[in-house]
C-alpha cells in the first residue's frame, strides 16, 4: 500500500510540475514560494506579485483535490497523504530553493 501511495503522489508531483513548470519554476528560483511541510505550496516572501500569489492559490487547490483522492483510495486521512507528498517534494526541490522545515522555518536547500 504504502508503494501505491508513493506512486499517486509521485505522479501528482509530476502533474504539478508539468502543469506549471516555468512559473512554478521561476517563481521558487527567485524565492518567492517554496513547498512547505505540509504538502502545499507557500509563500516565503509575503509581498510577492498578486500572479504568483495566484499560482500557489491554483497548485494548492489542484494538490488539495489530490490528497483527497489519494486518500480516500488508499484509506489514510487527507493530511497523511499530503505529509507524505511533502517529504517527498522536498527531496525533489533543487538545491537553493526553499523548503520549509518541521519548526515551519523557511531555509534553503
Amino acid at each position: 500500500m504504502k508503494a501505491l501511495i508513493k506512486a499517486c503522489l509521485l505522479s501528482l508531483f509530476l502533474i504539478m510540475h508539468g502543469a506549471f513548470a516555468a512559473d512554478l519554476k521561476t517563481a521558487k528560483e527567485q524565492g518567492w514560494i517554496g513547498e512547505k511541510n505540509d504538502g502545499y505550496l507557500g509563500l516565503v516572501k509575503n509581498d510577492a506579485p498578486a500572479d504568483v500569489k495566484t499560482l500557489v492559490a491554483d497548485v494548492n487547490a489542484q494538490r488539495k483535490t489530490q490528497f483527497s483522492q489519494i486518500a480516500t483510495k488508499n484509506g489514510i486521512t487527507e493530511t497523511e497523504a499530503a505529509k507524505i507528498f511533502a517529504r517527498e517534494a522536498a527531496a525533489r526541490t533543487s538545491a537553493g530553493n526553499y523548503i520549509q522545515n518541521p519548526a515551519g522555518t523557511w531555509v534553503r536547500k
